[in-house]
């Protein structure tokens, strides 16, 4: 993959959706909540005044609507701020 984020900008690969509850009940695809962690797959080389603080290969939560949606070779990313990085698990 050859896409270098900008800035202080980070590529995010979203980890998959819950299938089942604690209890083992089935979650149909309507009712999947949008994941909001991931794993970070490329990050930019961060502002002048503020290096970047995360690092490829990171467990990062992030805000639930936070970030742009990409699809690339098939595979969905997100790319957002390092600001909109909640906190690195």
């Amino acid at each position: 993959m050859n896409i270098k984020p900008l800035a202080d900008r980070v590529l995010v690969e979203p980890a998959a959706a819950e299938e089942k509850t604690a209890s083992g009940i089935i979650i149909p695809d309507t009712a999947k909540e949008k994941p909001q962690r991931g794993t970070v797959v490329a990050v930019g080389p961060g502002k002048p005044d503020e290096p970047t603080t995360v690092k490829v290969g990171d467990t990062v939560l992030y805000g639930k609507y936070s970030g742009t949606e990409l699809q690339v070779e098939g595979s969905d990313f997100m790319i957002m701020r390092e600001s909109d990085i909640l906190a690195i698990v």
